[in-house]
């Protein structure tokens, strides 16, 4: 008898526990201390506080005759090919029409110092203020995947704060690491990862040889120079180069520009 009486009681209990709980979800529904105000950042956006939210770009736009300061490393050096001037930053001048002031330290970083000069930001701290360029290409580097993550973003943050503060200017478009060797190893790939993140922060260009496969199994080796070369480009390879970078910047110019209400414009239009 106590026991059927239990078991009648029950679904009673069970009610009136329900309809507490129910109660409780609908107020905790309203407020709820501990989810986080919802973000107005747009779709895509890191959520965390500290990450970097993204700042869409506007259309590259550059004189008829531009001068373009080319910084980076062994690649922007012109390493492997037959002369350094074959290298693709000055072959650049001639596919934008333009002048290019190449500075280019091999086996340098935004971390590692490198043979012929320091590491990134003190290179920049020796740049001639009067130089004047309209447009600015940071590339790479590679050079700094052995040093780990610890302290790499902050260093790129650095020297991209001294470089826009030199030149307030020039617009600066980021060249991100492009393969030495395939497949493309891991801390190439996160070194390609922050300097997109960081960059997007910006509002600036990024413009990704990995992420647009520029350098395929289809055409490694007539692009680098495995042998004498020790994996740089090719004289070849660092024409290909110029002229992928020379493509890249022009499709940055017909860039669509989002207006106020959402449609989107061409610079022609």
């Amino acid at each position: 008898m106590k026991a059927a009486s239990v078991r009648h009681r029950l679904p009673v209990a069970g009610l009136a526990v329900a309809v507490i709980l129910a109660l409780a979800a609908v107020v905790l529904g309203v407020w709820r201390p501990w989810v986080p105000v919802p973000s107005s950042a747009p779709a895509g956006a890191a959520a965390a506080a500290d990450e970097a939210v993204a700042i869409a770009p506007v259309p590259l736009l550059l004189p008829e005759h531009p001068t373009v300061l080319v910084f980076g490393d062994s690649w922007t050096y012109g390493s492997a090919a037959t002369e350094p001037t074959l290298g693709y930053a000055y072959v650049l001048a001639g596919l934008i029409d333009g002048e290019t002031i190449v500075d280019g330290v091999r086996g340098s970083g935004y971390l590692r110092p490198g043979l012929d000069g320091p590491a990134f930001g003190e290179r920049i701290a020796a740049l001639d203020p009067a130089l004047a360029p309209d447009l600015i290409i940071m590339q790479g580097s590679i050079n700094d995947r052995r040093d780990g993550e610890a302290g790499y973003r902050e260093a790129v943050t650095a020297a991209w704060d001294a470089m826009s503060a030199k030149y307030p200017g020039a617009t600066i478009v980021i060249l991100g690491p492009a393969p030495h060797e395939l497949p493309v190893g891991a801390e190439t790939a996160r070194i390609d990862i922050d300097l997109g993140e960081l960059a997007a922060a910006r509002g600036w260009w990024y413009i990704s040889p990995i992420a647009q496969d520029w350098i395929t199994d289809q055409n490694y080796l007539s692009v680098i120079d495995v042998e004498v070369g020790r994996m740089h480009p090719s004289t070849d390879g660092h024409r290909y180069l110029a002229e992928k970078l020379a493509a890249a910047l022009a499709e940055l110019g017909d860039a669509p520009v989002t207006e106020a209400g959402g449609s989107e414009t061409t610079p022609e239009q």
